[in-house]
């Protein structure tokens, strides 16, 4: 079941060039944006760790990955995926940051197994570079995250794409797809994709994440019992659906906290928590902040 391009609804947030000698290297990196990066020199090492969208409540961390960075090669790093980067010398690359919003859909990330490494092909590099040389405003203030992964830089991120001018959106936007279809060239649709009850399911799920979702309305849903539900689920996706439930609303909720204006308890009455006291305790458990300390954090 193939994703209709229209609902890949992108904007940048930043594009440009950075050139690093054995500085760049950072921790615990997680943003509510992916990231794509185009190789020209150098070699650098990227370590993937748990990340809120991979992992379950009550799971303990999986081994991290490590990927050798080389030139003329792409790389995507998925929203809210926990990574860490790793530099001893020379290093440089092209950088891409897209924000997706809220989304009443499934993504690609949930659709496919992209690769995190590709080898680029010929025209990639010119059309970073086009991107950075038409938007210089878009560059980075500085290779620390905590420069520009924060409410501030955020929100004037988006402000600023808004404002562009049509045509300059849709040049973006047709980069950015050529980009992606690097990736999915190689990508493989997931198992769940083929059953057409899990798709009702999990289209379900995330039109309706800001409402309290019933399982027993989700197997009603998939035609099946409440248990044969649960455990199929579970073999689909690898957690249950209430895992799965709170892991997508607390990703919301970090979109929120960081765009949003509103104070915690009123983030969890609107992700459907009647009850934000748990609603706390369940964002530092998959988190490892709570809610007040994580907006904190990223002003």
């Amino acid at each position: 079941m193939q994703m209709p391009i229209e609902s890949l609804n992108l904007l940048v947030l930043n594009v440009g060039f950075a050139h690093h000698d054995g500085d760049w290297n950072w921790q615990g990196v997680q943003s509510p944006f992916t990231r794509i990066y185009y190789v020209t020199e150098g070699s650098a090492r990227l370590h993937f760790e748990k990340s809120l969208s991979s992992s379950s409540e009550g799971e303990s961390s999986s081994t991290p990955t490590i990927i050798n960075l080389r030139p003329h090669h792409l790389y995507i790093i998925p929203a809210y995926t926990v990574h860490s980067y790793e530099c001893d010398g020379v290093f440089c690359h092209y950088y891409l940051h897209v924000y997706e919003g809220f989304k009443k859909e499934t993504d690609v990330f949930e659709r496919y197994d992209l690769p995190r490494e590709v080898a680029a092909q010929e025209g990639d590099e010119e059309l970073m570079a086009d991107m950075c040389r038409r938007h210089p405003e878009a560059r980075l203030p500085g290779s620390d995250p905590r420069s520009y992964d924060n409410t501030t830089k955020f929100t004037d991120y988006v402000r600023r794409y808004n404002a562009l001018p049509l045509h300059e959106k849709m040049q973006l936007r047709g980069g950015i797809l050529m980009l992606f279809s690097r990736f999915m060239e190689e990508a493989t649709e997931k198992v769940w994709t083929k059953d057409e009850r899990m798709v009702k399911v999990l289209n379900h799920i995330h039109g309706n994440i800001d409402e309290n979702i019933d399982i027993t309305n989700l197997a009603a849903l998939a035609c099946v019992t409440k248990p044969y539900f649960i455990r199929m689920f579970k073999q689909h996706f690898g957690v249950s659906p209430l895992q799965y439930i709170n892991r997508k609303k607390m990703e919301r909720a970090q979109l929120m906290l960081l765009t949003e204006d509103m104070a915690v308890k009123e983030v969890a009455y609107t992700l459907g928590f009647n009850d934000h006291s748990y609603f706390i305790r369940l964002f530092k458990k998959l988190t490892g902040r709570t809610p007040q300390e994580y907006r904190n954090t990223m002003r």
